[in-house]
């Protein structure tokens, strides 16, 4: 690293946050000069770095001196959609251990969820009824499909491995055909070999021109019927009249989504009230703000190695 600290300049979470992340830094990462986005006295010209969430047109003009940008979610396409968006600055995805290991129990959570049948526990409660619904199927009888076997995705396979369930994994790119207990497949035919096992289907792909709407009529319904789907990809990879139609004919028997193709969640969707479908805002993975810290820090420390970091943004993959 150079003698001079490196400058971030934070605008994540608006104005409101900027004490919690420079207390954040202070205490956990002091090698790096923390810088307010909003502060008029902030030269952002003299930024190395910024930490960003959202980012309008005229805020990504002003980044293109940047050496780097970093993103507080594992999702970028919002920002890199923009024309504005400089392509020739590095941007870094958020990861790292806890929030892998929080994506891991969300999914373990959804997954018992899914096969306990628990939605219709909290809507008895709700409606003070009790009736017995009986679920005597374990997890090892249960299998799971993991899309997406990345640096997340292959921590929530393992850990739903762990757990008992037989999984399988889907990849685009061809590899080894196992990863300790768990099953692994890549390619058109691989996707349909994965789908046919699948009691239950985890879907964590990143958002890519190819995956857009995958979650369609034709992809579920090659699932087990009966079976449930988990969404904690992004909102545009389910047609969301088609699961809504799956789970009306049965061939379905309910989802836990983190995300949906709107958010915050328009307030008239069908999606709020289906009886089979648990709603979550978009939290099955936030670290820690001292988490955040240090990935971010230690991202900041690898760029100005010269290293590359793992979650470094892809343009011609798009992820």
């Amino acid at each position: 690293m150079t003698n001079m600290a490196p400058r971030l300049v934070i605008s994540a979470d608006g104005p409101e946050a900027f004490a919690g992340w420079r207390d954040s830094f202070a205490a956990h990462a002091p090698d790096i000069e923390i810088l307010s986005w909003f502060d008029p006295d902030t030269a952002h010209g003299q930024a190395d770095y910024a930490l960003v969430w959202e980012a309008d047109d005229e805020d990504l003009r002003r980044m293109g001196h940047l050496r780097g940008i970093l993103c507080t979610g594992a999702g970028v396409n919002h920002l890199v959609k923009s024309p504005d968006f400089p392509r020739q600055v590095k941007l870094a995805r958020m990861g790292g251990g806890d929030t892998a290991a929080l994506m891991a129990d969300y999914v373990l959570w959804a997954c018992i969820a899914l096969l306990r049948d628990a939605r219709t526990w909290a809507l008895q409660q709700a409606g003070h009824i009790w009736a017995r619904n009986l679920v005597s199927r374990t997890s090892a009888e249960t299998g799971v499909t993991v899309l997406g076997y990345g640096q997340i995705g292959a921590v929530v396979a393992q850990k739903l491995a762990q757990a008992g369930f037989s999984v399988s994994a889907w990849r685009r790119s061809a590899g080894a055909t196992s990863d300790g207990a768990v099953t692994l497949h890549h390619g058109e035919k691989g996707l349909h070999d994965a789908l046919g096992t699948a009691d239950l289907l985890v879907n964590l792909l990143p958002s890519t021109p190819q995956t857009r709407h995958i979650l369609d009529r034709a992809t579920l319904s090659r699932l087990r019927r009966g079976a449930g789907l988990i969404n904690v990809g992004r909102g545009d990879h389910l047609v969301e009249a088609d699961l809504l139609a799956l789970l009306e004919n049965g061939h379905l028997c309910g989802a836990v989504l983190d995300v949906v193709s709107q958010e915050p969640l328009s307030a008239d969707s069908p999606l709020w009230d289906h009886p089979a479908i648990t709603l979550t805002p978009h939290i099955a993975s936030e670290a820690s703000r001292e988490a955040q810290v240090r990935y971010i820090a230690e991202t900041i420390r690898q760029m100005e190695r010269g290293e590359t970091p793992a979650l470094l943004f892809d343009h011609a993959r798009g992820y």
